[in-house]
């Protein structure tokens, strides 16, 4: 190696040393000359307002007085329209009640954007002072609209709507001869966004469709300022040894001349692992004129590398990844990334009657495992901020979930990079419904067969190097073929190293082959839909909105989702409250009220609130009813994920992952969510949270046998489990335990007792609640607790009715309306709080005191702001961000269990947390969180 590259290299591996001088956004590039553009803020405005034409606009120094200030999110970017509005106060509590339709009006999901003030382009502006010296050369790249842009720089147009269009479809273009040292203008005309025909996004049927459509700029423009070599595109392909002894890693990076004759310059690369010494390796290359070359260097053999798992199956290391391109031994651009070794594959397993050529079987590392996810959902402006992110992953590992689903809706690079160290999975893939998902090919170009390659080279070029991308696919249909090719040359292209699937439905092409997927149901089912496994259409394969635990379920859940009283009144008005208990028919604006939409109504809760009726009983309150809900929810969640583990050992007609649809919104909702936009984790978080425990017993619905898991990332022995079935006055009916169990990592074992439970009934016989207890110990300590509420009326799903459909028709329901009757009960509780970091851990133990041999049924603890006297804050005082290790729980008298719950100690507002505790069936307490007496 010469001199200069050694210390080059030695310079890469110091954190900063080339860094990007500027704001941290700008330093998050970790790469030398490479800026991000708007990070001081933008100026938007309607060109209805501009008469102007982009020569002026995008001069420096042209006049803006009225035009919108907006600062760039965390990602470095202005963001949508409707962003720059709430920015400057035109629409405040956007997402209070119905104020987001009072604000901006009602734009038809399936039409273009026709409501002023979006039915005109924008305007997009901002000034940069790049450091550039005479002779250097300047990259302009726009990574994306939603919608279309021309892209102006300093008076002149750089390139026109007819180039740079889609939200993933990135363009550089050389600026050269435009930029210039001191200040510069950059100034974009955001053309409308219409999904329907340009390769966007949009909201599809998750949550309200914005006005403005998302029309905006969701990543932020950057320009590399170099010399003339510049070097980008660096990344790493990996050749794993199938047992992962050995990896060889062959470093790329694209090189291009930015002069008018061939130059000669020197590119080195560093690999530098987790722990150990740095791998430097370099080469001397002449590039022609004018030209881009890919620099592949020669393999780089590490042996027993440190391998890269999801959290629950092992450690994330990552391996960090410097570049530099000089000349002369002057440095002119350098990159730096982290990536991680890991080797997935796919293939399909089981040949049954509901997927007759079989279910998508995904293995990691060569190690089979269920995936257990939920469909992810951005903020409904696009708005990113990391600490939001990191709040949510922690709420999805707290959840014991695999991993995220993003369709169509493709994140900033922190995302993915916390998600690398979360050692949580992402399940990448194209958006359904709109323009990705064209029915004839007669209607598309040449221009839309571009877009579609250049969407997908740059979505490679942004997710290749994560660990925690496993797989990238279609939605609802198969592409078309050339829509097809277009996209897996793209991917080639960029060495994006994952299994592409080819539907989200049991579809498939020549090329990718069956996709071994599934979707649906949408809405309300009861528990017990989840464990059948032999209902399907024999007339259509691809029909398979009924049926439950069997296959990979890319997406599916019962519906509504009822948030805590708590978050409720946050963004419901009184008046949608009231309607909320009193009218099921009312359509929601929070449950995507959507007029005129076909098939079922979203916008009203009548499926899930028939259900409640008819299962639990009448309310006759808002709080009784919101009781009721997450209780139903809580039930279903858990249900839908512990049968995929209980089937997943079915060797003929397994079921190989689930993505409950969705697990959040990107506004407050009550239609398909694990935890609400404000943190808040109702009864379906925990029955979810439940299901998925490290060391879990679950209760076959179907069979009523006990199975047991360990997702866990170490093998588990000296196990033992109990099961009680225990009447609704507290007599236990039946107590059996099986002991001396052993389970390797990942591990499910059916059969491991079979609970003696009172005999099915059949209306109009009168119907007897029950539960069972199933407890996991592990050297004679308790480490799971499971409850399940059940009738011997049970829940009868009318097949014929529900085959193809979005919920169940039910013959007859279950009748658990005992539970409302259950004797009073009472608990106590002590709580104790200690500082973890920058914040607080909170320990409670609730023990029922009750006399009597009942139940106290669903207690809920929530930490919340209290007075210096003990006793809760007035107004709204729950810390909806605390997260709990369990919650929602069932104890009889004499039973104990601790819960913990961590929180950020600003959250309290300087008050002091008290804890309190609601039960199905109990009064209210609340406690000090340092202390145990009752309030």
């Amino acid at each position: 190696m010469t001199r200069k590259l050694a210390v080059l290299a030695a310079l890469l591996l110091v954190p900063g040393v080339l860094s990007v001088a500027g704001p941290a956004a700008a330093q998050d590039a970790q790469s030398r000359g490479l800026t991000t553009i708007g990070l001081q803020g933008w100026q938007v405005l309607t060109t209805a307002s501009v008469r102007d034409g982009g020569d002026k606009v995008s001069t420096p120094g042209y006049a803006t007085r009225g035009w919108l200030p907006v600062q760039p999110d965390d990602a470095g970017a202005p963001g949508t329209e409707i962003n720059a509005l709430v920015q400057n106060g035109r629409c405040p509590d956007v997402f209070y009640s119905d104020n987001l339709r009072k604000c901006f009006g009602y734009v038809d999901k399936l039409g273009p954007v026709a409501t002023l003030p979006f039915a005109d382009p924008w305007w997009y502006r901002t000034d940069f002072t790049p450091a550039i010296r005479p002779g250097q050369h300047a990259q302009l790249t726009i990574p994306g609209i939603v919608g279309e842009g021309d892209v102006w720089v300093n008076g002149t147009l750089v390139a026109t709507k007819d180039v740079v269009s889609g939200a993933f479809a990135g363009h550089t273009f050389d600026v050269t001869k435009l930029v210039k040292p001191g200040r510069n203008t950059l100034a974009i005309k955001v053309y409308p966004n219409d999904p329907t025909k340009m390769y966007t996004l949009d909201q599809v049927d998750w949550g309200q469709i914005p006005p403005d459509n998302n029309t905006g700029i969701q990543f932020p423009p950057t320009l590399q300022v170099s010399d003339a070599l510049t070097g980008d595109n660096a990344h790493v392909v990996q050749d794993n040894a199938p047992d992962l002894s050995s990896s060889k890693l062959t470093v790329k990076v694209d090189v291009t001349n930015n002069a008018a004759t061939a130059r000669t310059g020197d590119v080195a690369a560093t690999i530098t692992p987790p722990s150990g010494a740095p791998i430097v390796v370099e080469q001397r290359v002449t590039i022609p004129a004018n030209t881009k070359k890919t620099v592949a260097f020669a393999p780089v053999k590490i042996a027993h590398p440190k391998v890269w798992w999801p959290y629950s199956m092992g450690d994330q290391p990552l391996y960090t990844l410097t570049t530099a391109v000089s000349q002369d031994g002057v440095l002119s651009t350098s990159s730096k990334s982290t990536f991680g070794i890991r080797t997935v594959t796919s293939r399909l397993v089981g040949k049954s009657a509901p997927l007759p050529e079989g279910a998508r079987q995904f293995t990691i590392n060569g190690r089979d495992f269920v995936f257990r996810g939920g469909g992810f959902a951005p903020d409904l402006f696009l708005r990113y901020d990391k600490a939001d992110t990191a709040h949510q992953l922690a709420l999805i590992k707290n959840l014991g979930l695999s991993g995220v689903r993003l369709e169509g809706h493709d994140m900033p690079q922190d995302f993915y990079d916390q998600a690398d160290r979360a050692g949580l999975l992402v399940i990448g893939g194209f958006l359904c419904c709109d323009a990705w998902q064209p029915e004839d090919a007669s209607t598309l170009t040449e221009r839309d067969y571009r877009i579609m390659h250049d969407s997908a080279y740059t979505i490679a070029q942004l997710e290749r190097n994560h660990p925690s991308v496993f797989n990238y696919g279609w939605s609802d249909n198969e592409p078309l073929p050339r829509q097809e090719s277009e996209t897996l040359r793209a991917f080639a292209e960029a060495d994006f190293q994952v299994p592409v699937i080819a539907s989200a439905e049991y579809k498939s092409t020549p090329t990718l082959g069956q996709s071994g997927e599934k979707e649906g149901p949408y809405d309300w089912v009861p528990p017990s839909y989840w464990y059948d496994s032999s209902h399907f259409d024999p007339e259509d394969s691809s029909r398979t909105n009924a049926g439950g635990a069997w296959g990979f379920a890319s997406e599916q859940s019962a519906g509504h989702t009822v948030p805590t009283l708590d978050s409720i009144k946050r963004f419901l008005s009184p008046a949608e409250q009231a309607k909320l208990w009193q009218d099921p028919e009312y359509n929601q604006y929070h449950a995507n009220f959507e007029p005129g939409h076909g098939g079922y109504a979203f916008g009203t809760l009548y499926t899930l609130d028939q259900s409640i009726l008819q299962r639990y009983g009448k309310w006759n309150s808002l709080e009784s009813y919101v009781d009721l809900a997450n209780i139903a929810n809580y039930e279903n969640t858990r249900s839908q994920f512990e049968a995929f583990l209980h089937h997943s050992t079915d060797r003929a007609n397994p079921s190989t992952g689930v993505v409950y649809w969705q697990l959040n919104k990107g506004w407050p909702t009550l239609l398909w969510s694990l935890y609400n936009d404000d943190g808040d984790q109702a009864g379906a978080y925990f029955g979810a949270q439940k299901a998925n425990k490290p060391l879990h017993a679950i209760y076959g619905y179907d069979n009523g046998s006990v199975t047991l898991d360990n997702l866990g990332a170490v093998a588990q022995t000296g196990l033992s489990v109990r099961a009680r079935v225990i009447d609704t006055a507290g007599k236990v009916l039946d107590d059996q335990t099986a002991a001396g169990i052993s389970l390797g990592s990942q591990g499910v074992r059916t059969g491991v007792l079979k609970p003696k439970v009172p005999a099915e009934t059949k209306a109009p016989a009168p119907a007897q609640v029950y539960f069972v207890e199933l407890q996991v110990s592990r050297g004679g300590t308790v480490v799971d607790r499971n409850v399940y509420w059940l009738s011997t009326q049970k829940d009868v799903v009318d097949w014929a009715k529900t085959l193809g459909n979005p919920q169940a028709t039910l013959s007859q329901y279950g009748n658990l309306q005992a539970l409302q009757k259950l004797p009073k009960s009472q608990v106590s509780a002590v709580a104790s709080t200690r500082p973890s970091g920058p914040g607080l851990v909170t320990t409670v133990t609730i023990t029922n005191t009750s006399k009597t041999p009942g139940a106290a049924f669903f207690l809920r603890a929530d930490v919340r702001r209290g007075t210096p006297g003990g006793r809760e804050a007035p107004g709204d005082n729950q810390l909806a961000n605390a997260t709990w290790d369990d919650n929602d729980i069932t104890l009889w008298p004499g039973q104990s269990q601790t819960l913990t719950v961590t929180y950020r100690a600003a959250d309290l507002r300087g008050a002091a947390p008290v804890i309190s505790v609601d039960g199905f069936n109990t009064g209210r307490i609340v406690v000090r969180g340092t202390g145990g007496a009752h309030a």
